[in-house]
């Protein structure tokens, strides 16, 4: 027998938060999340996606144990921008067991029933910084710090569920070129010229914080038509500037700007913070926060690209390539072996034909799921 208890107390949130971590923690895949800050996302006085989200948290027990998780998630903006109705489920988790996986989506949508609503979908969260997408393909391989890992069996449970695919997102690992490539610098300066625009490479963070705001409110325009997408209000801009000025190497920062000082383009890239903070299990304390601050300012061999993006009037016109060949240099001046991407839309095409310029390989695969109430 399965029960759904909605999350209440301190104790609940603590448990939820750190279920995910504790359930995968021997798995070498696996990447947990940092459980306070998984903590804090669900609490409305640490999180502005509050202000135009509706949660409810579930924890799904049998014999006693905590056997599973689900959040659900109405984001009355997205459902405004995309005149849709629909609730998004995340964080969820659950033992290979037909019984847990069905009570705890069942607990998701009754409560969207209540509201009126008319879909589910999901994996996805507050916003499209947050982690989205089921692992679907690429179980073998080394997940990242942003991204969802999750075992094979959670897609049966999917189908099973009555779920079908709405859209995927894919993953590269691509290996840094030994030898500079000068045709690739050439044609970056003749771009540069051409568009009188200025690379901007920041030498320290004091150079790098006025300019993560207007990373954030670049994303805004760069990432409007993008699958789920919303408006990040002033006070997530700067929730996550605090949050990735902490994660900042310099030498993978990269920014562009024209001739009016405008900024139009911009690339964030850090080194795989995989090894630290899978030794902590997702834990800042004791020494979690010394781990991962280390990984940051110590040779690696991964890099993960976290965010690129250029203003819409100045797309198509060589600003990606130009961004990610100062990355590149920046790499592989580092030593650095591979470089990781975050998911892409697979019907990103723009993106993905950046690729074709380097030894790529399309590795991993997630899915954003669909149903109808």
């Amino acid at each position: 027998m399965v029960e759904v208890r909605e999350v209440k107390t301190k104790k609940e949130r603590k448990i939820f938060a750190s279920f995910n971590a504790d359930m995968y923690k021997d798995v070498p895949q696996a990447i947990p999340d940092l459980v306070s800050d998984e903590y804090n996302n669900f609490l409305p006085n640490k999180n502005p996606a509050f202000e135009y989200c509706r949660v409810r948290q579930f924890l799904a027990y049998k014999d006693g144990k905590c056997v599973g998780r689900i959040a659900g998630i109405i984001n009355d903006a997205a459902n405004t921008k995309w005149q849709t109705k629909r609730i998004r489920f995340s964080r969820v988790d659950f033992i290979d067991d037909d019984e847990v996986s069905a009570a705890l989506f069942k607990a998701v949508e009754d409560w969207a029933r209540s509201e009126g609503l008319t879909q589910i979908h999901g994996p996805i969260g507050f916003c499209d910084l947050d982690q989205e997408g089921m692992l679907v393909e690429g179980f073998d391989a080394e997940g990242m710090f942003i991204t969802i890992y999750n075992h094979p069996y959670y897609v049966k449970h999917m189908e099973k569920l009555g779920f079908i695919k709405d859209i995927d997102w894919v993953e590269y690992r691509i290996k840094m070129p030994e030898e500079k490539d000068n045709r690739i610098k050439e044609l970056s300066q003749l771009v540069l010229k051409r568009f009188k625009l200025k690379l901007i490479e920041p030498k320290s963070k004091k150079e790098i914080k006025p300019y993560l705001p207007k990373v954030f409110r670049l994303i805004n325009i760069c990432y409007e038509e993008l699958y789920g997408t919303v408006e990040l209000t002033h006070a997530q801009i700067m929730k996550y500037y605090h949050q990735f000025i902490l994660l900042v190497n310099t030498d993978y920062v990269k920014l562009i700007e024209d001739e009016d000082g405008e900024l139009v383009g911009f690339g964030l890239a850090v080194p795989s913070m995989n090894k630290a903070v899978k030794k902590s299990n997702g834990r800042l304390l004791p020494f979690g926060w010394f781990r991962i601050l280390r990984a940051l300012f110590s040779q690696c061999d991964v890099l993960d690209l976290y965010l690129v993006g250029v203003i819409p009037r100045m797309q198509n016109k060589g600003l990606t390539a130009i961004l990610l060949n100062s990355m590149t240099e920046s790499a592989r001046k580092n030593n650095v072996k591979y470089a990781e991407t975050g998911p892409e839309l697979e019907t990103n095409n723009q993106v993905q034909a950046l690729w074709k310029h380097y030894e790529a390989e399309q590795h991993k695969r997630r899915r954003c799921w669909i149903k109808e109430l």
